[in-house]
């Protein structure tokens, strides 16, 4: 039986940033705030955290901190992935080397890749890790999808552990739980599939909700766990609301809204990405306030 790195809830976390570059002093409150929240890991510099718009050494210093300021407290995972192969393996060989847990591979992004190509790249990057990978399959921002079939050749992979599935297609993802069974951990990456991807035998979510609600969002995953089904999707779908509304732009520019709001730091993105519209943050503020969080 492989390494399960986390069951329950990883937080995509931000990556809090001014004029100056990233703001670490937001970084560390906000860590730390998760952590006494109860999630049960953090994934550093992944979507959410803008990895891809960091600078190579922002990268590097973004996922030591990540990992020096959590303090083997929970797991710390680190996004790794990329287009290019050969910097995915470097910046791997690097978070291994400053005491990450785990790390988080996105499918090729703009070249793409055959299934073929998928397997020789995650192959290459898993051969250089000595730490568990997790794949990240997001073929709406990608416009790759990883198949069934493909994770099932990679499970085989004594490295690769997990898959943080975000295709949003529920059908793909059975057919992922029947080839694969124990051969690899199912994480949701969509917030609105937590219970759907659970009951599949999923062990829990990377999700971009915990950055405002991190204790709610881990109270889905341990009703769930509980055997408290109807709790648990009770609980998803009083979410919903907010849930849309962190989608209702691509992500992270809502969640950076919702988090400078509650005081971690400005709304301060990477181009191409820009703040929130006025009306779609006022709606967002809005479902997170009815949702029970004050500003």
């Amino acid at each position: 039986m492989k390494q399960t790195v986390f069951q329950g809830v990883a937080t995509a976390i931000i990556t809090p940033m001014n004029a100056a570059g990233v703001d670490y002093e937001n970084f560390a409150k906000l860590i730390e705030w998760q952590i006494d929240s109860g999630v049960q890991a953090i994934v550093a510099a992944g979507t959410t955290g803008e990895g891809s718009t960091l600078t190579d050494e922002e990268h590097r210093q973004v996922l030591k901190f990540c990992v020096d300021q959590v303090h083997g407290r929970v797991p710390v995972i680190a996004g790794t992935g990329s287009n290019d192969t050969a910097y995915a393996i470097d910046l791997t060989k690097y978070a291994c080397e400053i005491g990450a847990d785990a790390m988080l591979l996105v499918t090729p992004y703009y070249n793409k890749a055959t299934q073929k190509g998928l397997i020789t790249s995650f192959t290459a990057i898993a051969d250089a890790s000595t730490k568990p990978c997790t794949l990240y399959n997001v073929p709406s921002r990608t416009g790759c999808n990883l198949l069934p079939e493909t994770v099932a050749v990679l499970a085989d992979h004594p490295m690769i552990t997990g898959i943080k599935e975000a295709s949003g297609n529920i059908s793909q993802i059975v057919q992922l739980a029947a080839l694969c069974k124990d051969k690899i951990d199912i994480y949701s990456g969509n917030d609105d599939q937590i219970v759907p991807i659970l009951a599949l035998g999923g062990k829990g979510v990377i999700s971009v909700l915990s950055n405002p609600m991190p204790r709610e969002t881990v109270e889905i995953c341990n009703r769930f766990f509980a055997g408290d089904l109807a709790g648990s999707c009770a609980l998803q779908l009083k979410l919903l609301p907010v849930i849309d509304a962190l989608f209702s732009e691509v992500n992270p520019i809502p969640v950076k809204a919702a988090m400078a709001a509650m005081g971690f730091g400005e709304n301060v993105l990477r181009l191409p990405l820009t703040p929130m519209e006025p009306q779609h943050e006022k709606h967002l503020l809005d479902c997170m306030t009815a949702a029970g969080i004050s500003f």
